[in-house]
């Protein structure tokens, strides 16, 4: 009698290979998972990070407000801080302009919050005071729906401004930020050295 020939049946190989091919499947589900949750987590963080560096890049501007008005590129006189107009939130003259190359220019900088068409706020910088066209924009925030502002004065809050001699700036601004996905977020900024409110960002939705 001859000796049984051992090893795995045609039926037996097929069950090894589906199992394998479950297994595959499996693994290969579970690390697609983990990568899109990586690229989930990663924007989410990019976005948050954005939205706290235009809060502190805002607090800073308005904390150094100037009340020094400027002129346009036609000579326009401009007052010392506006806002509206053209898709514009915010224009003012600020302080504090580092001048690390000692370059011949003033420490004020005029300086523009404007959204723009494709739901980005934008940072815009002028080289200088008077006559001078923007520097290229920085895009400091996108998929904004829609930016709204209110203006302190005297203890009262106004959903418009305008600055006369007396009272070129205001004492405090309130900034609401509506995102495309709904969330909506309010931030406070004190306007000038001498005030002490301080900013912060709040979700309001």
């Amino acid at each position: 009698m001859t000796a049984r020939q051992s090893g795995f049946t045609l039926i037996e190989m097929m069950i090894a290979l589906l199992i394998f091919a479950l297994l595959a499947a499996a693994g290969v589900s579970l690390l697609s998972f983990g990568v899109r949750a990586q690229a989930v987590a990663g924007k989410k963080l990019d976005d948050v990070g954005a939205l706290y560096r235009l809060d502190g890049v805002l607090e800073a501007d308005l904390a150094q407000a100037s009340p020094r008005s400027t002129r346009d590129e036609g000579g326009a006189r401009r007052p010392a801080f506006e806002s509206g107009g053209g898709g514009r939130l915010l224009r003012l003259v600020r302080g504090g302009w580092d001048n690390v190359d000692g370059a011949p220019r003033a420490s004020l900088q005029k300086v523009e919050y404007r959204l723009n068409d494709e739901g980005a706020i934008e940072r815009i910088a002028y080289p200088m005071l008077d006559g001078a066209a923007p520097l290229p924009a920085a895009r400091m925030l996108t998929n904004v729906a829609g930016v709204t502002l209110r203006y302190r004065l005297a203890g009262a809050w106004s959903d418009s401004w305008s600055g006369q001699p007396a009272t070129p700036l205001p004492d405090a601004v309130e900034m609401t930020i509506t995102r495309r996905d709904g969330t909506v977020f309010r931030e406070l900024f004190a306007i000038g050295t001498g005030n002490v409110m301080g900013a912060g960002i709040g979700n309001a939705g």
